[in-house]
């Protein structure tokens, strides 16, 4: 795929953002959280995403030691973005793919990430 923006939003439309890049690989992590949450990550850095909405807009769950922030819409729920903090992923966000508009699953590339049975 080629770089292009994305619109990403939650249900009922409270969040929103964009994003630009190449939707080339998308990650299923099979892991609590992101199994409960339909996660399907795409992994991009934080000057390729631009909120639409005010940061208020969104809730945060705190997860793994303060290194994983799950955002999602205090209204309907939905889990729209995560950001990590640690030594190698400090510019890094994973925007949640089912939320971009319009977006077809069936083309992306879509790999298995098995963290259901590596963390501790």
């Amino acid at each position: 795929m080629t770089e292009k923006t994305y619109t990403v939003s939650c249900h009922c439309g409270r969040i929103k953002y964009e994003v630009t890049g190449d939707l080339n690989e998308v990650t299923d992590c099979n892991c609590s959280i992101c199994s409960r949450a339909g996660y399907l990550h795409w992994y991009v850095e934080s000057t390729q995403v631009k909120l639409l909405t005010p940061q208020p807009a969104m809730s945060t769950y705190v997860w793994r030691k303060l290194s994983t922030y799950h955002h999602f819409c205090r209204v309907c729920g939905n889990a729209v973005i995560r950001s990590m903090v640690s030594p190698n992923r400090t510019n890094r966000l994973s925007v949640n793919v089912r939320c971009i508009e319009g977006i077809d699953l069936a083309t992306l590339n879509i790999k298995p990430l098995d963290w259901k049975n590596s963390l501790p």
